[in-house]
């Protein structure tokens, strides 16, 4: 028995054909052809609430081509949105000023951040000579 997905909107009982994601790092929603598997984080939507979606003010969408073929996603299609996740999870590079803690663990929006002590140089001092 195939079980037909809805759409995610409240009261509206038509088949979902998009899936919308929420990539908040970058300020994007994503809407693309229905995904394979229901994800937790995702949002299916039927045809008319796709078409009808707007997003936050100074948020970017993103509407990906629907492939009408009806057999799920191709292997290009798995590949790219597996390279965009891994490229989401990815924590960004940092280059932090010198003297500056070493990050240690995150939490939201909070940080620990481990003291690093100052580096020490062995260059000679460069103290002006009296004997000018």
């Amino acid at each position: 028995m195939s079980v037909v997905r809805r759409c995610s909107r409240t009261a509206c009982r038509q088949p979902a054909v998009f899936t919308l994601t929420y990539v908040y790092a970058d300020s994007t929603a994503v809407l693309g052809p229905l995904a394979a598997y229901v994800e937790p984080h995702c949002y299916d939507l039927c045809a008319m609430h796709a078409e009808r979606l707007t997003a936050p003010r100074g948020w970017e969408v993103v509407r990906l081509p629907a492939d009408n073929t009806g057999g799920g996603p191709g292997s290009d299609d798995l590949e790219a949105l597996a390279n965009a996740v891994r490229e989401a999870a990815r924590p960004p590079a940092v280059d932090r000023p010198v003297g500056q803690g070493v990050e240690t663990h995150r939490r939201g929006h909070l940080r620990v951040v481990k003291s690093e002590p100052p580096q020490r140089t062995d260059r000679p001092s460069a103290r002006p000579s009296r004997d000018a």
